[in-house]
């Protein structure tokens, strides 16, 4: 796994799933993509950002997001794959990944 930590998130950036795998990010670090997020404007937002040392990778899928993080030098390409594979799963598992199906069960 090249992420030390995966997040499933709401439009306003609140934790519905989260999973620290490596223990060498705070949990607390989603408080900045959250910031990140409601900061900048749509437009200005990158998949891909450095922020304090650590990398967030996140993709979008029908109003939540879905981010990864580390403080590695990790393949940033393997990250996004894990995402969209991750989105695969849910969708197979709910039948549609929202966030009422998430909340649900």
């Amino acid at each position: 796994m090249v992420a030390s930590a995966v997040f499933v998130m709401d439009m306003k950036a609140k934790i519905l799933i989260s999973r620290n795998y490596r223990g060498d990010v705070p949990m607390s670090v989603s408080e900045r993509f959250g910031t990140y997020i409601q900061e900048r404007e749509e437009t200005e937002l990158r998949p891909v950002f450095t922020e304090d040392g650590y990398t967030f990778v996140y993709i979008k899928h029908n109003n939540l997001y879905l981010m990864s993080v580390t403080k590695r030098n990790s393949n940033v390409t393997l990250m996004f794959v894990f995402l969209y594979k991750l989105v695969e799963v849910f969708k197979e598992y709910f039948g549609e990944l929202e966030e009422e199906s998430i909340r649900d069960n």
